[in-house]
This record gives structure tokens, C-alpha cells and sequence, in this order.
């Protein structure tokens, strides 16, 4: 009977010390993301649009859904971007305003936020919802579904 109870303490122990590292793996996984995001606010702001489409998987399967559709792969999403962002005027100011970053599995969380575009050809405001998944050893945006 009392080794019973010393396994069950066991067990207790070990799963709330691998709650409290998966804890700690999500917390820096959420700010390594955030990162990401403000990374690519950055050069987009600078006018520097491969530079902001680092964050994105640089893949054919890179999906981009919009107010005109769906956009696959990171060549067309780049030249969609460069396409409606020709000038400075145009890309201006980017900031997020992030509201949730979620683990969905390992690897992989969703982003929900805000964007803000202050510009002088008029600003620009919407939403979004990214799937971040981790591609050798960096996050990478694999869905981007803005409004």
C-alpha cells in the first residue's frame, strides 16, 4: 500500500513538472513568434518587402487568403505584395496588434490580431488569422488569412 502511494506522488510530481516545462516551452514559442511579427512590421515599414516575407514559409504550399481569394505559394504572395504595394506611400507604417497567440499542437500555434497600415495614400486597418508552424528551426507563417 505505501509503495502505491509513493508511485501515485511520483506520477503527480512528474506530470506537474512536464506541465510546468511545456508551460515554459509555449511562453518562449509565443514570444519567439511575436518576435516574428515585429520583425516583419519592421521591414515592411522600411519598404522592404522580401525582407518582411521572411516570416512566411518560402514554399509553393504557402497559403494566402484574402478579400480577392486564395493565393498559393510565396513567389505569387510576393508579387501580389509588390503588385499593391508599388511605393513607400503605399506600404507606409505597419504595426500588429496581436490579441491571441494559441498552441495548437507542437510546433504549431495560431495568431489572431490586428493590423494597422498608417500611410499617406490613406490608411488601413483589418484583421488576421496566421498558422505559424516551426521549419527548420524557425517559425514560419504557412497560412495567412487577412481582412
Amino acid at each position: 500500500m505505501y509503495l502505491k502511494k509513493i508511485i501515485v506522488l511520483l506520477l503527480v510530481i512528474s506530470i506537474g513538472c512536464d506541465q510546468s516545462s511545456t508551460t515554459v516551452r509555449v511562453e518562449k514559442d509565443q514570444a519567439a513568434i511575436r518576435n516574428v511579427l515585429e520583425q516583419s512590421a519592421k521591414d515592411w515599414s522600411k519598404g522592404d518587402l522580401e525582407g518582411y516575407m521572411n516570416a512566411y514559409w518560402n514554399s509553393e504550399e504557402l497559403k494566402f487568403v484574402g478579400s480577392r481569394g486564395i493565393t498559393f505559394g510565396w513567389e505569387q504572395t510576393l508579387l501580389n505584395y509588390k503588385k499593391g504595394y508599388p511605393t513607400p506611400a503605399h506600404t507606409g507604417t505597419l504595426t500588429f496588434d496581436v490579441i491571441h497567440v494559441d498552441f495548437l499542437a507542437a510546433g504549431v500555434y495560431s495568431v489572431i490580431g490586428k493590423y494597422h497600415l498608417e500611410r499617406t495614400v490613406g490608411e488601413a486597418n483589418g484583421i488576421f488569422t496566421l498558422i505559424f508552424k516551426k521549419i527548420d528551426g524557425q517559425w514560419k507563417i504557412i497560412i495567412d488569412h487577412s481582412e
